[in-house]
């Protein structure tokens, strides 16, 4: 008579063999590894799927949670410009959420004008821009907003600028229950120190960073016009390392961007050494929302290459590897 360590040994492999694990008893179900952290994906993962009339903006939460199985949604304001005061639109978008389970966790603002301008009349108009953003979100649910801040001048001048604009930000978003958080995206924001010594100057609950894995570029090339194609063919001449960026950003940090853009042989990404950087996220206590941001789709579209996988093997592929990485370390 087989031992009953034998028995289950032979049950699991036999049951593996046929394709009905899932039928056994729990006690012969191997429980995949919690992750530490809960996934979200950034809406521009499919970037090239909207610009080119793929696929609807008011699809993003069903393809998001049925297709790839991820609940945490980041919309970008560039897919719907022309929406933030539509209520009718927002509340079916919501409604779309809602009804896949999906959670609607921010808008990231692009666009509508300099927060860190030293010059204050420019400043303001810019904070302004983004009031409706904040109205947005909190129709939509969102409970913060995405912006970014730059600027020329001292570093010290534009993080006074920053500070400042942050600050009218959170009270106007306070009447609403809308944070206002911070991506290391442009200009100076890429430098995490500088970064971080904003986020200290300002010093609210309501206030905290979007960490990127790939936004350090402190010094590029300027495009030569004010489009997608055109940023696109700029290069980066100066990267901040992105690993102690990372580890800077983390103490302030409301919500993590994986980003990917092209994977080896092993689905590993071969700009980021993923399993360095969610131990740094481990360590820092992080337990929010990680968002998948697979940008190598819009770069095939662009580049006409296709070492870039298309948006939907990139999503994939960056999930796979992100709870891969997220296991291991938890």
């Amino acid at each position: 008579m087989k031992s009953r360590r034998a028995f289950i040994k032979s049950a699991a492999m036999g049951a593996a063999g046929v394709g009905i694990a899932s039928s056994l008893p729990s006690f012969l179900q191997a429980e995949p590894k919690a992750l530490f952290f809960k996934m979200a994906i950034s809406q521009f993962s499919l970037a090239s799927q909207f610009w080119m009339k793929k696929l609807d903006p008011l699809d993003f939460p069903a393809k998001a949670k049925n297709e790839f199985g991820i609940p945490g949604l980041d919309y970008c304001s560039m897919f719907f410009a022309d929406k933030a005061k539509d209520q009718k639109y927002l509340a079916e978008l919501k409604k779309r959420a809602s009804d896949v389970g999906a959670y609607n966790l921010r808008i990231m603002i692009d666009g509508e004008g300099v927060l860190g301008d030293l010059d204050n009349t420019v400043r303001t108009k810019a904070i302004e821009n983004h009031y409706k953003w904040m109205d947005a979100a909190a129709a939509l649910g969102c409970p913060m907003i995405r912006v970014n801040v730059e600027g020329d001048g001292k570093p010290e001048d534009v993080a006074k600028a920053s500070v400042d604009s942050l600050g009218r930000l959170i009270e106007y978003g306070s009447k609403q229950n809308v944070d206002v958080i911070v991506e290391n995206h442009i200009g100076i924001s890429c430098n995490g120190a500088w970064l971080a010594g904003v986020m200290k100057q300002v010093n609210s609950p309501h206030c905290g960073t979007l960490a990127d894995f790939g936004n350090f570029c402190v010094n590029r090339t300027k495009p030569e016009a004010q489009t997608i194609d055109a940023y696109m063919k700029t290069k980066c001449l100066e990267e901040y390392d992105r690993y102690k960026g990372i580890a800077e950003l983390m103490p302030y940090a409301k919500g993590i961007h994986a980003k990917t853009h092209i994977f080896d042989a092993n689905g590993n990404d071969t700009e980021t050494d993923f399993m360095r950087m969610f131990k740094i996220i481990k360590d820092s206590g992080f337990t929010g929302w990680c968002s998948i941001e697979y940008e190598g789709g819009v770069m095939r579209m662009y580049k006409k290459d296709d070492k870039y996988l298309d948006d939907d093997q990139g999503v994939m592929a960056t999930k796979k590897l992100v709870e891969k990485v997220g296991a291991a370390v938890a």
